[in-house]
């Protein structure tokens, strides 16, 4: 099983490998500075839960919204007692696209911060979502969507995902649009999301083959500026529209990335092992205590007496031995290397953990 298991991750591996090698859109690999979105927060209401809202007493943040929200309406609701069960006081979180137009709606996310069993069945009351500057941006309101579901007796409860959160698709309406004047730019600035020299390299060199010299120049790893007069196109955004789908082929780092709680591990095809040789195998310590009672003679003067025993072994698990792996190996030799072995996943981590201490393993060690 363990074989199989290898060999269809080697499979995996080497297709990536190749698709790695497939050019791909600029668009994919950087952001357009000043092309960005924004984060937006609010704090509302949500009514119409059955009995899993949150209890005042525990809450009375959730109070003080409810009765803020009554009087806005009309309904003094000064001196009085709540105790609903039906109401949750949340916090409403969503992302403000760029290039965003009042009138346009937006997905928002609902959260519980009180004491809320669920938020399932719920309705969001009239949110103002408000960004960084304290201005407000979006209203938010809607019926929510729970991921999850919680039931609960006498005795015990159940839970199941995470019903004191959900999403209320396109539950948000913009009502100021930020101002960014794309059409007044005279340079822009690609930021790559993973820097890399070689990269930034061959994206100038690609977007100057297509518009002409000049128009791109590599600033450093991260950062290629584009000239947008060079182009000689109509405005920025046709500039950017062809600019976006220039292939390019990026260049990646050799990376290993382990998982110690699942055991994963994710490796690229450019890893390269140098001459090294690993040994793996595990001993098993047995100990157990059959402790013997001897008792005297019937009616004879004595005592009791405990006779310990303990018997201990040592044993070596099979699938142990030595492989030598030789300069240069490549991913799909480590593999079959460690599979001769017959290693486990979790003590493939602590080799692959060993090689990197010895200098031999060319590649970014990551272990989360």
């Amino acid at each position: 099983m363990f074989r199989l298991i290898l060999h269809t991750l080697l499979f995996f591996f080497l297709n990536a490998s190749l698709a790695l090698a497939t050019p791909i859109r600029i668009k994919d690999l950087v952001e357009f500075d000043g092309v960005r979105g924004n984060d937006l927060v609010g704090y509302g209401l949500v009514v119409g839960l059955n009995g899993t809202g949150d209890g005042i007493r525990n809450a009375p943040f959730t109070e003080e919204i409810m009765s803020n929200i009554l009087e806005r309406l009309g309904v003094n609701v000064t001196g009085e007692q709540f105790r609903p069960k039906n109401v949750a006081a949340v916090f409403v979180t969503a992302t403000l696209p760029p290039f965003s137009r009042a009138g346009s709606q937006i997905d928002i996310t609902v959260s519980a911060i009180g004491d809320a069993k669920s938020l399932l069945g719920g309705t969001l009351i009239m949110t103002p979502l408000n960004a960084a500057d304290g201005e407000i941006y979006a209203v938010a309101q809607g019926t929510i969507i729970a991921g999850g579901i919680s039931a609960e007796g006498d005795g015990g409860s159940v839970t199941q995902g995470v019903p004191t959160a959900g999403v209320i698709p396109a539950g948000a309406r913009v009502e100021r649009e930020i101002d960014f004047e794309l059409s007044s730019l005279s340079t822009l600035r690609l930021a790559l999301r993973t820097p890399d020299f070689t990269t930034a390299g061959r994206i100038e060199q690609a977007i100057n083959e297509d518009f002409g010299r000049g128009v791109s120049v590599m600033l450093d790893a991260g950062t290629v500026q584009i000239d947008i007069a060079s182009t000689r196109m109509t405005s920025p955004a046709h500039a950017l529209g062809r600019i976006e789908n220039i292939l390019v082929t990026p260049e990646r780092r050799a990376r290993v990335v382990v998982d110690q709680r699942s055991g994963t591990i994710v490796m690229g095809d450019d890893v390269r092992i140098s001459r090294v040789a690993v040994a793996q195998g595990n001993l098993t310590l047995r100990i157990q205590e059959d402790p013997i009672v001897v008792q005297p003679n019937p009616f004879s003067p004595g005592e009791v007496v405990v006779v310990p025993r303990t018997r201990a072994g040592i044993e070596e698990e099979e699938g142990t031995g030595l492989a030598e792996l030789n300069e240069g190996t490549s991913l799909s030799e480590v593999i079959a290397g460690l599979n001769a072995l017959g290693v486990s996943p979790r003590d493939m981590i602590d080799i692959l953990k060993s090689i990197k201490a010895a200098g031999a393993l060319h590649a970014e060690f990551v272990v989360r």
